[in-house]
């Protein structure tokens, strides 16, 4: 099976993740359930924090694990509409250990950005979402903290799964230590400020916290500016210290999380201690539903079949429409999961049973799960007359 483009074969071998002290690299499948938005509060005047109710009973549903996201759907202008975000708090299960009360994602306008200027501007405590059951492997690996050193390097919303990634390591352990970089344009653009500095008065030993401001003058030459290659390389000398650091994570756009990742490698960390995510504007250039295909008699075609939810379905695809399997699948079974349609959340993983694809991008997918076979079915696109895969494995 051909899996896509030397960029995405590279980005995948750095893909290595689990629970914090839990089974490593465990995935389940993605659920929509409508919840109640219980509070919309500012954190800039470009993003917001929106925490959700989770009714008793589908608690044990959104148990997650700090660094995860979910997948949120609703419906605009007649049009349905799914962005990803990530969960931005440290799981509280309320006392009952039975799962969250309530679970809080941070949205971060885009320009342009449909959803996103949407949820600034018009969603309110009382309206319902359909969100899906956290999903992704931007989790540790490490089962005993005790002693660890742990290090991140945000850019914008990316602090987002750090803020929760940082306060679960801080709180299991009272011996672990957190580094922390954030890069904004200015502090005006600083996420979460007050919860950054609760958590820094609250371990004030173990956290160490530096914002780099790219526009805005510092009283420490070296937070300010953009981080480029030579910035990177001097605050790893003189604020992080590579060789000190058990685990990194790494998460914001492409460029940024690419640069850190080659020049940690340069400096000798292994790859298998690098996790990284990225973000995008969340706005896929062709939702998968939104295209119509028409299958005409006498065309050259292509069969999916494929499970889910232990049912069998199929359908058949002209090979000049240049279909993924995503979105032929979506024409017969509305259910199909999916989120970012960008090869970046997982959400659509299955399992290759026969056949061959090509995929476009994948930067979701850990390098063991591609060699069971896995696919992101939105990047896959069929090699042979007739493609299997199962949602269900």
């Amino acid at each position: 099976m051909p899996a896509g483009s030397p960029e995405a074969a590279r980005i995948a071998e750095g893909l290595i993740a689990s629970a914090v002290g839990g089974p490593r690299g465990s995935r389940r499948r993605g659920r929509f359930h409508t919840l109640r938005v219980a509070a919309v509060r500012p954190l800039t005047d470009a993003a917001v924090e929106v925490t959700f109710a989770i009714p008793e009973q589908l608690r044990g549903e959104y148990d997650y694990l700090a660094g995860q996201h979910v997948a949120l759907r609703t419906t605009l202008d007649g049009h349905e509409v799914r962005r990803s975000y990530s969960l931005c708090r440290q799981l509280d299960a309320g006392g009952g250990g039975d799962g969250p009360q309530t679970i809080s994602v941070a949205i971060k306008r885009d320009l342009g950005g449909r959803f996103s200027t949407w949820a600034q501007s018009e969603l309110k405590p009382g309206d319902e979402l359909d969100v899906m059951s956290p999903q992704g492997s931007f989790t540790s690996t490490l089962a005993d903290l005790d002693g660890r050193h742990v290090a991140g390097i945000a850019a914008g919303s990316g602090i987002t799964p750090l803020m929760a990634l940082a306060a679960t390591v801080l709180a299991r352990s009272e011996t672990s230590r957190f580094t922390l970089v954030y890069t904004n344009r200015s502090t005006t653009d600083v996420m979460f400020v007050e919860e950054l500095s609760e958590l820094k008065d609250r371990y004030l030993t173990r956290l160490a916290l530096h914002h780099v401001l790219s526009r805005e003058q510092r009283t420490a030459p070296l937070l300010s500016g953009r981080i480029d290659e030579d910035r990177l390389r001097r605050i790893l000398d003189a604020l992080v210290f590579p060789e000190t650091v058990d685990e990194w994570f790494l998460c914001g756009p492409f460029d940024l999380v690419q640069l850190c990742r080659d020049t940690l490698e340069d400096v000798g960390v292994a790859s298998a201690h690098v996790r990284y995510e990225l973000f995008t504007t969340g706005e896929p250039t062709a939702p998968p539903t939104d295209r119509p295909v028409v299958v005409r008699a006498g065309e050259d075609q292509w069969k999916l079949e494929f499970t889910l939810d232990g049912q069998s379905s199929s359908v058949e695809s002209p090979v000049d429409a240049r279909e993924s399997i995503l979105s032929a699948a979506l024409r017969v079974r509305p259910d199909v999961p999916f989120a970012c349609a960008g090869g970046v959340c997982g959400t659509c993983r299955a399992r290759l049973v026969e056949g061959s694809v090509a995929m476009t991008e994948n930067y979701a997918l850990e390098p063991d799960e591609l060699e069971r076979g896995y696919v992101l079915t939105c990047q896959s696109h069929p090699q042979t007359d007739r493609v299997v895969v199962d949602y269900d494995v």
